[in-house]
């Protein structure tokens, strides 16, 4: 759950950052991507640490 949420707002920041940036359509989508990815893991690393604290 932690996974998908942190991903979309990785993606949503990705094309904002892109946005400011005057960038072409292939750049929104690139860093969308890759903010994308990024917000997974940080979303896979706050799950891992949650189950291991025993707070779910």
């Amino acid at each position: 759950m932690f996974i998908f949420g942190f991903g979309l707002i990785g993606a949503f920041l990705g094309t904002r950052r892109a946005t400011r940036l005057n960038g072409a359509r292939i750049d929104k989508i690139w860093l969308a991507g890759i903010f994308g990815v990024v917000g997974m893991i940080l979303g896979l690393l706050t799950t891992v640490f949650i189950e291991r604290m025993g707070l779910m």
